[in-house]
């Protein structure tokens, strides 16, 4: 049985820092492309990162220089670690995994249930 099981998450004040963690099992985690998406209220998705299986990573402009994504594959686990948060970073956050790479969302073969992180003084 597939699962992404997110953690981490919750309410911070601006300029601040959280981690979401993605726990992985029922596949090979190591071989997959790991993501992280976002939607805040009212709003569409919003891809926020990329880690390939060997450790590429990508990064979407509104989140340079504040957000990393990493990957520990001992662990089955996918980070996104967020600084310098902004109220405009406010949204659920998702963890997703495709075999391949996958240029929008709807190519993502498993998904986690999302984290909300609030960004408010």
């Amino acid at each position: 049985q597939v699962q992404l099981v997110e953690r981490g998450g919750g309410l911070v004040q601006p300029g601040g820092s959280l981690r979401l963690s993605c726990v992985a099992s029922g596949f090979t985690f190591s071989n997959y492309w790991m993501y992280w998406v976002r939607q805040a209220p009212g709003k569409g998705l919003e891809w926020v990162s990329t880690i390939n299986a060997r450790d590429g990573t990508y990064l979407a402009d509104s989140v340079k220089g504040r957000f990393t994504i990493s990957r520990d594959n001992a662990k089955n686990t996918v980070y996104l670690q967020m600084n310098s948060l902004k109220p405009e970073d406010t949204a659920v956050y998702y963890c997703a995994a495709t075999r391949f790479i996958a240029t929008t969302s709807d190519e993502y073969d498993y998904w986690g249930q999302g984290r909300q992180v609030t960004v408010s003084s």
